[in-house]
C-alpha cells in the first residue's frame, strides 16, 4: 500500500505543472500531456509485475511541434525480490515523431527502464520504432523493441567470463483499435513476440525471461469526457514449468503459488490530463 500511496502522490504533484504548461501553450511550441490509472494487475508483455495485485500508474509527456517529445511514467511493483527489491518502476522516455502522411506515423525513440529503491545493476535500455495508420475508424500499429546485451539482463549463470549476455533481446507486437461508431466503445487487440536471453539478470530483470514466448490481449475501452475504462482478457503461452522459474522474483515469496504469466482479465481506468 506505501508503494501505490508513493507513486499516486508522484504523479498529483505533476499535475499543477501540466496545466500550467498548457495555459502557456498559446505561447509555447511545447504541448505538456499525461494521465493516471488505477489498474487491477500490471501486465508487461503478458506477465504480471504486481503479483497479480492492484496497481498506480501514471505518466507526463512534453511534446515539441517539431515532433521530439520526452516523457516519464511510473508503476508500483510488489513481490518478493522483485528487480532487486524495489517497489516502483520508472521509465524515462525520449523520441521523435514523424508524420508520412494522412493519418500515418512513425515513432521512434528510446525506454530508460530505472527501479529506484532496488539494488544496483537493474536499469536497463531499449530503442523502439512503432508505425501506426488510420483506415476509417480503424487505427493499426506495428513495433518492434530491441534491448542489447545489458548486464541487467544478463543470466548471470549461464556464462561467468561474459556475465552470461549471450543474446540481445527483441520484441515484435501488432496493436489494432476500432471505434464502434454512435458509442463511446473502441475494441482493441494485442499481440506480440518475446525472443532473446533466456532467465533472469541478477537482480531479477528481464525482457523475455523464458526466452521465447507470445503475448495477447482482446478488451474494450468505454470513454466518458477525460476517462477510460478497460477490460482486457490478456494471456501468454508460458507453461507452468517456465512460469514456475519465475515465481522467486515475481510473486510474494520464494515459492510463490500460482502463474504470474496465465490468462486473467484485467480492469483499468484511467484519467487523462
Amino acid at each position: 500500500m506505501k508503494s501505490i500511496v508513493t507513486v499516486a502522490a508522484f504523479f498529483v504533484g505533476f499535475a499543477p505543472l501540466a496545466a500550467h504548461a498548457q495555459e502557456a501553450e498559446t505561447q509555447s511550441s511545447v504541448t505538456v500531456s499525461g494521465s493516471a490509472t488505477i489498474a487491477s494487475d500490471y501486465r508487461f508483455r503478458g506477465v504480471s509485475q504486481s503479483d497479480k495485485g492492484m496497481a498506480v500508474q501514471g505518466g507526463i509527456t512534453a511534446s515539441h511541434d517539431s515532433g521530439l517529445y520526452l516523457g516519464a511514467w511510473a508503476s508500483n511493483l510488489s513481490g518478493w525480490g522483485t528487480f532487486g527489491g524495489a517497489n516502483m518502476e520508472l521509465d524515462l522516455v525520449g523520441g521523435y515523431k514523424a508524420r508520412l502522411g494522412e493519418g500515418s506515423t512513425l515513432d521512434v525513440g528510446l525506454t530508460w527502464y530505472m527501479y529506484p529503491g532496488g539494488a544496483d545493476d537493474t536499469d536497463f535500455a531499449e530503442p523502439y520504432a512503432k508505425l501506426s495508420g488510420t483506415v476509417g475508424p480503424a487505427t493499426l500499429t506495428a513495433g518492434v523493441a530491441y534491448a542489447p546485451k545489458q548486464y541487467a539482463l544478463a543470466n548471470v549463470s549461464n556464462a561467468p567470463n561474459s556475465r552470461g549476455q549471450k543474446e540481445d533481446n527483441l520484441y515484435l507486437w501488432g496493436d489494432g483499435a476500432l471505434a464502434i461508431a454512435g458509442t463511446p466503445l473502441t475494441a482493441k487487440a494485442h499481440i506480440g513476440h518475446s525472443s532473446g536471453n533466456p532467465g533472469l539478470g541478477p537482480n531479477g530483470t528481464s525482457v523475455s525471461p523464458t526466452g521465447n514466448y507470445w503475448d495477447w490481449s482482446i478488451g474494450m475501452d468505454a470513454a466518458w469526457r477525460n476517462l477510460t475504462l478497460n477490460l482486457s482478457y490478456v494471456d501468454t503461452d508460458i507453461g507452468g514449468a517456465d512460469a514456475a522459474r519465475l515465481q522467486p522474483n515475481f510473486s510474494k515469496g520464494q515459492d510463490g503459488t500460482g502463474s504470474i504469466a496465465d490468462a486473467a482479465v484485467i480492469a483499468s481506468l484511467t484519467a487523462a490530463f
